[in-house]
């Protein structure tokens, strides 16, 4: 059975950033408050992008990156949360902006899990043999989601996307993308939600706060098991960017002391089923981990949903 392996990464993110003292502008809070509850510094958000342009953007970067064409994707898929449109798909629009013919174009809604969710998806559907070539897109626009005077929302979420080519391995070529371990705990589901007509996100913190530092890291275990790798083999473990005292705790549970911990939040803020490959994009691009070094994604929230594989880095 063919594998699949991610080929290159690429990431977009607005220009405009938004400081701990301009949120300070808005609502109470200053930037120490900011940093010790969330470890955030700044953030990016969109002006006139949308959805589909930053996911664009970031699947052009990540196919000029891995030496194919747009002629050579036959899969499109877009995780995100955040697409005002129902119809079409947020897939479609990206395929049409990168002059990609025909190929299989959907979106995934798992919120902050989505990235890991659509890759799962996709290299099932190469090991299937329903693909060779796929583009697989985290982005969102959670400003659009936004609740500026509420304190404890506004201070959190951001906007940007990044984005993976995954390609088949060949015959002898060992995989390189790990099993997916997803799931989700749907009795908790009103912990995260972007919920009516005119929707805004609601968060349950403390909740969510200890889901994610008790449940996540045997769930991020099992992800590393079903690969072969041991924990101590990891070069880097990319989570979801929620919360720094969230990412310290995972970390600490995994014992993981080879490995690159990604902290994208600080500069990025929370994006979504953006910030995985957002926080995977900027690492391959400074080269700080080697090219096929095993390394642990996990992406989880709003559902509450989980997903993560250990893949071997492009």
């Amino acid at each position: 059975m063919t594998g699949s392996r991610i080929v290159s990464m690429g990431h977009y993110q607005p220009s405009r950033v938004v400081t701990n003292d301009d949120i300070a502008q808005l609502v109470d809070t200053n930037d120490e408050w900011i940093r010790d509850r969330v470890g955030i510094v700044s953030r990016r958000i969109a002006d006139s992008e949308t959805v589909a342009d930053m996911a664009a953007a970031a699947a052009g970067k990540a196919l000029a990156n891995s030496g194919l064409t747009a002629a050579d994707i036959d899969l499109v898929v877009v995780a995100t949360c955040t697409s005002i449109d129902r119809s079409p798909n947020v897939a479609c629009r990206v395929a049409a902006k990168l002059g990609i013919t025909a190929p299989g174009a959907f979106d995934v809604n798992t919120a902050c899990s989505g990235f890991g969710y659509a890759l799962g998806i996709v290299d099932h559907a190469i090991r299937a043999g329903a693909s060779r070539n796929a583009l697989v897109i985290g982005a969102e626009k959670l400003s659009d989601f936004t609740d500026w005077t509420d304190r404890s929302t506004c201070i959190i979420f951001a906007d940007g996307a990044g984005a993976a080519v995954v390609s088949a391995t060949a015959d002898d070529e060992p995989a390189g993308i790990g099993p997916v371990v997803w799931g989700s705990a749907p009795e908790k589901s009103d912990a995260v939600r972007i919920e009516g007509w005119r929707p805004y996100v609601q968060q349950e913190g403390q909740s969510v706060f200890r889901w994610a530092t008790t449940a996540i890291a045997p769930l991020a275990l099992q992800a590393c098991e079903r690969a072969g790798v041991d924990p101590s083999e990891l070069a880097a473990f990319v989570p979801h960017q929620a919360n720094t005292r969230i990412i310290d705790g995972i970390a600490k549970r995994l014992n993981i002391p080879n490995a690159i911990i990604a902290k994208d939040i600080v500069e990025s803020g929370n994006t979504s089923a953006a910030s995985v490959p957002l926080a995977l994009s900027k690492l391959v691009e400074r080269r700080e981990v080697p090219s096929g070094a095993p390394v642990l994604l996990f992406g989880f929230g709003g559902g509450l949903t989980y997903a993560g594989q250990v893949i071997r880095c492009p």
